[in-house]
């Protein structure tokens, strides 16, 4: 399961240094090779992700936000008093 800290971690493995989520991850040295080498283990953990997509928003954060999506618990519907 792909979570956050693995996101995270993979990241700062292969810069060797953690960004914050805003920096551009191409400006800590990333490149297209290391990108598809990222994509290729989270789609191994179950990630539906693209090359074109990480490369078009190059921030950790917005790594995360397509990466790791934010699952709503299930809320039983309302229902009226009668």
């Amino acid at each position: 399961m792909l979570t956050s800290d693995v996101v995270r971690a993979d990241v700062a493995s292969l810069l060797h240094v953690l960004p914050e989520e805003s920096d551009n991850l191409f400006e800590f040295g990333l490149d297209s090779v290391r990108v598809v080498m990222l994509v290729e283990r989270w789609r191994e953990a179950g990630a539906e992700v693209s090359f074109v997509q990480l490369a078009e928003a190059p921030t950790l954060g917005e790594w995360l936000r397509i990466l790791v999506p934010v699952v709503m618990p299930q809320v039983p519907p309302l229902t009226s008093a009668a």
